[in-house]
């Protein structure tokens, strides 16, 4: 999400996005909220789940790209007037003083991390991902600790790190400029020994290749992953930030191995694009989470107005936006066109 080029896993059994059917006694509450696009207005790259505890939490980028804040929400509709709480603020200068992008929350090893990436002081698009710690069971309280940086094979551009867990084995999903390759930034993956650390030598799941995914800048970047129906779907965002973002989507079996590039095809046109119809531009840098009840939303961000004045990535108007996920016959996910504003209808 930035000049050269600019998540979230939702699966029954993960440990970041729970779905407990002991923990929706706001049933009531959340029939009479209505959902209402934007759901919140100047948040880019927006990550929303239900965690177990029954809360919703939301992290996002905010357009000061200088500090990392949650908010969290009984409902999902809540999470529009929900008030952030500023959990780390940037230095003033030196390392990770730059801009400061793409934050996502998870819980595992008994303690909430977040993975985040930022640039330095004197040089903000020096972007590399962090990862901070918290052990307190509320992530708006407690002592947020810096871990380090991802130990990633190469010292290059990398952002827009996601964490999730597929037969039991937790995997880190980023995307990463490779020396070598004539691109911004591509879609990697590994099974994770830390949060900082690998299990094993990353693989390249896909690169910006097709016209649709090189408009501006070659992108793949801001990868999440949707398990349904005996499948993995791993969307991803592409092209630069501008009406010309969208998104693709690769598919694995969920016996394949998911590390063999071979397991994952890729989609020929975008799953996601601009609707002049409904004026919604540039939607991308997705998640997904679930409604009150248990209906699958896609979460990501997008603009009201198709042209940009200088550089979009200062342009603040990427707002949060979330839509039911509808399924095809053979149960792939078909999501339309992103909805017009207002309020969302199902």
């Amino acid at each position: 999400m930035n000049s050269f080029s600019r998540r979230h896993f939702i699966q029954i059994t993960s440990s970041c996005g729970l779905v407990s059917p002991g923990v929706i006694p706001l049933a009531a509450k959340a029939a009479t909220e209505k959902l209402v696009n934007p759901l919140v207005r100047q948040r880019a790259d927006a990550q929303i789940f239900r965690h177990s505890d029954g809360w919703y939490y939301m992290m996002a980028s905010v357009p000061e790209y200088n500090r990392l804040a949650i908010r969290r929400s009984r409902t999902l509709a809540g999470l529009g007037l929900a008030k952030e709480t500023v959990v780390w603020t940037r230095p003033e200068a030196g390392k990770l003083g730059g801009y400061i992008w793409a934050p996502e929350l998870h819980w595992f090893d008994g303690r909430w991390h977040i993975y985040f990436a930022a640039g330095d002081g004197d040089d903000k698009f020096h972007i590399r991902t962090y990862v901070l710690s918290n052990p307190s069971k509320n992530p708006l309280s407690g002592q947020w600790t810096l871990l380090g940086a991802l130990e990633t094979p190469w010292d290059s551009f990398n952002l827009d790190a996601t964490s999730f867990v597929h037969k039991g084995v937790r995997y880190l999903c980023w995307a990463q400029q490779e020396p070598g390759i004539d691109t911004n930034s591509n879609i990697y993956l590994a099974a994770l020994a830390s949060p900082t650390t690998f299990a094993a030598k990353p693989v390249r799941l896909s690169m910006p290749t097709l016209p649709w995914e090189i408009i501006g800048f070659k992108v793949n970047e801001g990868p999440a992953v949707l398990a349904r129906h005996g499948r993995l779907f791993l969307t991803y965002s592409a092209s630069a930030t501008d009406a010309n973002y969208c998104m693709g989507m690769l598919t694995a079996n969920e016996d394949a191995d998911i590390m063999a590039p071979s397991s994952w095809s890729k989609s020929l046109e975008p799953v996601l694009r601009s609707s002049p119809e409904h004026k919604v531009w540039g939607p991308g840098h997705n998640g997904f989470t679930v409604d009150e009840k248990g209906r699958d939303i896609l979460v990501y961000h997008a603009r009201d107005y198709r042209d940009i004045q200088g550089d979009p990535l200062f342009d603040p108007n990427r707002h949060t936006r979330v839509q039911f996920i509808r399924y095809k016959a053979d149960g792939v996910p078909d999501f339309g066109m992103p909805v017009a504003i207002g309020p969302l209808a199902g």
